[in-house]
């Protein structure tokens, strides 16, 4: 039993180096057959995915706005904007003209000046808008005014009533007469709660109106 033991623990450890050998030199000629570049290997062809043409990158072509907000706005102040308003009659729907602070013809309408009253952090920062103290609760509104609206300008201050009229803010159309101009740029006394040196002598500059077009 020993010797027989013993011839197969031998014939195991030389036949085992062989029988590896055999096995690989069989998986490399059975695919690759006897070249060095796989020449004649048996491996089914590789499947390529067509991919598609790549469309080539591009910036998306700018989009041409046309009609009143494709119009540059003009740079102004708060005086001029209002003292021209107020001595072309205060239209509410027809624009009316000045000139910028670069010297060119301008033209606005009501909703330009409207943002005088109603915007906030307009006239100093922090400032709150007009419409905060004056507004069409005239009971407790300061000086009973409305400014929220064309209407509640119109109809002035110290009303007794929404129905009612009070005293003229803008002068009867002359500008240097107008209590707006005297709260505002002589007595500098509004907006309510300003700073000392925090508004210009001409109010805030702001963006209004479109340049008049010319033939």
């Amino acid at each position: 039993m020993n010797k027989d033991l013993k011839t197969w623990i031998l014939g195991f450890a030389f036949g085992l180096p062989v029988f590896l050998l055999l096995f690989i030199a069989a998986l490399y000629f059975g695919n690759c057959g006897f070249g060095e570049q796989c020449g004649y290997s048996r491996l089914p062809a590789v499947i390529h995915t067509p991919i598609p043409t790549l469309i080539p990158a591009g910036m998306p072509a700018p989009e041409t706005i046309s009609g009143p907000s494709a119009s540059v706005k003009c740079t102004t102040d708060a005086r001029t904007l209002l003292s021209t308003w107020v001595d072309a009659g205060s239209p509410e729907s027809e624009p009316f003209a000045f000139t910028d602070r670069n010297g060119s013809a301008c033209q606005a309408a009501f909703a330009d000046v409207q943002t005088l009253f109603v915007e906030g952090n307009l006239w100093y920062t922090g400032a709150l808008g007009c419409t905060t103290c004056h507004n069409p609760t005239l009971s407790a509104a300061s000086a009973q005014m409305d400014l929220s609206s064309y209407a509640g300008i119109l109809a002035g201050s110290r009303r007794a009533s929404p129905e009612a009229t009070g005293n003229d803010i803008l002068g009867g159309g002359n500008w240097a007469a107008s209590l707006l101009n005297d709260m505002l740029f002589v007595q500098q006394k509004m907006p309510f709660g300003r700073p000392p040196g925090a508004v210009a002598a001409d109010g805030p500059v702001l963006l209004a109106g479109t340049p008049v077009q010319t033939p």
